[in-house]
């Protein structure tokens, strides 16, 4: 019984270090920080929007757009970083497939550039 509680010590240590570097990073800033709130602090953020206004009027596609754009650039990331790290492993077939990925998302992000949807006023 004292050979199974002694391998466990070190998980038990890890723990209690975990829960004590928790309490103080949680603890240790409300003891510090000095609070000024003012107006601009305490208003809530919505996307560029004036906050105090009428929740039933038009949103802007623009957010959308951007987000969508975001995203879909983001995904390109994704899936580029490993494919350049496996490129030597790939075949032509790899390297081809690739290419048309990144010729079908050019094509999308001129169009987007030439029907004005970057264009921010």
């Amino acid at each position: 019984m004292q050979e199974l509680v002694s391998s466990y010590f070190p998980v038990l240590v890890f723990f209690g270090v975990a829960c004590a570097l928790s309490f103080i990073m949680l603890v240790l800033p409300m003891l510090i920080v000095r609070l000024r709130p003012d107006k601009e602090k305490l208003s809530p953020y919505e996307c560029g929007f004036e906050p105090f206004s009428d929740a039933r009027r038009p949103f802007d596609v623009r957010f959308y757009l951007v987000a969508i754009l975001f995203i879909i650039f983001d995904l390109e990331i994704a899936l580029l970083f490993p494919w350049a790290i496996t490129l030597s492993d790939t075949s032509f077939y790899g390297f081809w497939s690739m290419m048309v990925f990144l010729g079908v998302l050019t094509v999308g992000f001129i169009y987007e550039w030439k029907k004005g949807a970057l264009e921010w006023e």
